[in-house]
């Protein structure tokens, strides 16, 4: 996370809602040699308090969770390039604006019985965001299919201990400055969401 505390006042409930409607993060586990990750998609509970997902069985985290570690899923948000000349001040250099909130807890493999509850609930978040469209469900498949994919793959928990954030959104800039910032990163198109990261640097202001 970004040091600068100016970035980091984001409310907690924010930060869960911002990661809920993400539902995919970069999982960091510590491990003899180089960290290892994965990218995975996650359910958020109602409070919370922890993120379900699974995992391929093959996966190196699988075979390191022979007991719980602690663990830190990232998920990251919009992000842009932002030009020094955007601000129309001088003496400024280049910088990128993003946002970012890291879950951080303990990791545990789940009971293999949960595995058909936490896919169903996975599918059906994401497939309600695809409506009118008919929502797929695993009913919809051969069953011995179905589980022959289902044994591949693990049931994961991440109890969460702390939640931490960053929303670089020029909020260390005059008003002018970041506006303009704002302005310059939509027409510009460097990054991600770029839209989505102007608006969200336009709102400061009344956000605070």
């Amino acid at each position: 996370m970004h040091p600068n505390p100016v970035f980091r006042t984001a409310e907690h409930e924010t930060n869960l809602q911002f990661t809920r409607e993400r539902g995919f993060g970069v999982l960091a586990v510590s491990v003899d040699g180089a960290p290892l990750l994965s990218h995975v998609p996650f359910v958020l509970s109602d409070d919370g308090a922890w993120a379900d997902l699974h995992l391929v069985r093959s996966n190196p985290i699988v075979r390191a969770l022979k007991q719980p570690l602690q663990t830190r899923l990232a998920v990251s948000g919009p992000d842009a390039y932002v030009s020094p000349d955007w601000y129309g001040i001088p003496d400024q250099v280049p910088t990128w604006n993003y946002v970012a909130v890291h879950l951080i807890g303990r990791l545990e493999l789940r009971p293999q019985e949960e595995l058909r509850s936490l896919l169903d609930r996975q599918s059906a978040v994401f497939e309600a965001r695809l409506a009118p469209k008919p929502a797929w469900t695993a009913d919809k498949m051969d069953p011995e299919a179905l589980g022959r994919m289902m044994r591949q793959i693990v049931p994961c928990r991440l109890m969460i201990e702390d939640v931490q954030s960053t929303w670089k959104l020029n909020q260390n800039k005059t008003t002018d400055a970041r506006l303009g910032a704002a302005k310059g990163i939509e027409a510009s198109g460097v990054g991600s969401e770029v839209d989505v990261l102007a608006q969200w640097m336009r709102d400061v202001d009344h956000a605070g």
